[in-house]
C-alpha cells in the first residue's frame, strides 16, 4: 500500500461545518490551501511546494497508542476541536497562513473500529491494542515520508505520543539520516521495547536507529520510573525535569530551551514534540494540576522552531470529552490551546 492509500485528502466541504464568515475579515479558512491535484500524494504534495506551499496539517484521529499504554482513550478528537477554532482565526498583519495546506486525515477509521471492544485491563487486549499500534505506525510513516520528500514541514495534531516513532522514521527516512527530538513532555515516552504504544514511542525510534539524539523539556520527576531514567541516560539523551523549572527554579524555561538546541547537531533533523497533558487544566488523557501554562508551552514551540533545522511539529493527546466540565468546554479549551501552538510555530518558521 502506498501514502494515497492512508490519506483521506480534505476539501472545503470536508470543513464548512466548522467555518463562519464575517464582514471585512478574512479567515484563516480563506487563506490556506486543499490539494487539488489528481496526482498520487508524492507528486500532489511536490506540485504544491512548488506553488509556494510550506507547511502542511494532518491530523491522526486515534486513541489506541494511550489505551495500548495502559491509559485513557479520547485522543481521537483533538483535531476537530483544533479545527473549530484554527480555521476561524482572523488573518492579519501578524499572520496570514497563505502558505499552508490543509491536507486531511491519516485513515485510522478501521483500526479504531477494532480496538473498540479491547480492554487495556487484559492481557489479551492489551497485546492486540499494541498491534494495531504498529499497523498505524506504517501509515503514519508512509504518509509523513510523502510530506518531508515533498520539502514540506507537516504539522501533525490529534491520536496519542506513538505517533512520534512514525514521524521520525519518516523524517530519518526521508533525509536518510538520523535525527533528533526536542520533546514538552512530564513523560520520557522512553518505556520498553514491549509491544508499540504511546509510551515508547522515542525509545523504538532510538532502537530502530532513526533517533540520534534527544532532550525532553519539563519530564516530571514523579511521573518516570528508574527503568525508564536509566534507559535514556544510557542512550546519552538529556532532560530539564519540571522540578528544575517550575519547583527549585535553578534554571528558567528559556534557558532549559537553549541549552538544549544549542547542544543538537545543526546538520541533522530536529522535530519539535509537545504532549498537552504538560499543561495544567488541559483536557487530555493524563489530566494533570502540576504542569505548565498555556504561554509556557507557546514558548517552547517558538523558541524551538526558531532552529534553522527544524522539520515539523506534533502536538499530541488532546482529549476534550475528558475536560472535568463536559465535552463542551473541554472542545473550546483545547481548540483554543492547539490553534495557539500552531500560530506560534508558523509565527516562529516564517520569521
Amino acid at each position: 500500500m502506498t501514502a494515497h492509500n492512508w490519506i483521506k485528502i480534505y476539501n472545503e466541504s470536508n470543513i464548512s461545518e466548522y467555518t463562519a464568515t464575517r464582514e471585512n475579515e478574512t479567515r484563516f479558512w480563506q487563506s490556506l490551501s486543499f490539494l487539488k491535484s489528481q496526482s498520487p500524494l508524492p507528486e500532489a504534495l511536490k506540485d504544491a511546494a512548488e506553488f509556494g506551499i510550506k507547511y502542511v496539517l494532518v491530523a491522526v484521529n486515534e486513541d489506541i497508542g494511550p489505551r495500548g499504554n495502559c491509559g485513557n482513550g479520547g485522543a481521537t478528537d483533538g483535531w476537530h476541536a483544533f479545527l473549530k477554532r484554527f480555521l476561524n482565526l482572523p488573518c492579519n498583519q501578524f499572520l496570514t497562513p497563505s502558505n499552508v495546506l490543509l491536507l486531511g486525515e491519516v485513515i485510522t477509521d478501521d483500526l479504531q473500529q477494532q480496538s473498540e471492544t479491547l480492554d487495556n485491563s487484559l492481557d489479551a487486549d492489551l497485546t492486540r491494542l499494541r498491534t494495531l499500534c504498529e499497523e498505524l505506525d506504517v501509515r503514519v510513516s508512509a504518509v509523513l515520508k510523502a510530506i518531508f520528500d515533498a520539502g514540506l514541514e507537516p504539522i501533525v495534531i490529534g491520536g496519542g505520543h506513538n505517533n512520534s516513532f512514525g514521524l521520525l522514521q519518516a523524517l530519518s527516512n526521508s533525509q536518510q539520516k538520523q535525527c533528533q527530538a526536542i520533546n514538552f513532555d512530564p513523560h520520557a515516552d522512553f518505556r520498553a521495547i514491549e509491544g508499540r504504544h504511546s509510551g515508547n514511542g522515542f525509545s523504538y525510534a532510538h532502537h530502530a536507529g532513526y533517533l540520534a539524539d534527544y532532550h525532553v523539556v519539563g519530564m516530571h520527576e514523579q511521573k518516570n520510573n528508574d527503568t525508564i531514567i536509566a534507559s535514556l541516560q544510557s542512550a546519552g539523551f538529556t532532560y530539564t525535569t519540571y522540578q528544575d523549572i517550575l519547583v527549585s527554579r535553578s534554571t528558567s524555561l528559556t534557558d532549559a530551551i537553549k541549552v538544549a538546541t544549542t547542544r543538537f547537531d545543526p546538520n541533522l533533523p530536529l522535530g519539535i514534540e509537545v504532549d498537552v497533558d504538560a499543561i495544567s487544566g488541559m483536557p487530555v488523557s493524563a489530566y494533570t494540576n502540576c504542569g505548565f501554562s498555556v504561554n509556557d508551552a507557546e514558548h517552547f514551540v517558538y523558541l524551538s522552531a526558531k532552529q534553522a533545522n527544524t522539520h515539523y511539529l506534533h502536538l499530541c493527546e488532546a482529549a476534550p470529552k475528558n475536560h472535568p466540565q463536559g465535552a463542551a468546554q473541554g472542545y473550546i479549551e483545547a481548540g483554543q490551546v492547539l490553534s495557539g501552538l500552531v500560530c506560534s510555530y508558523l509565527k516562529a518558521r516564517q520569521n
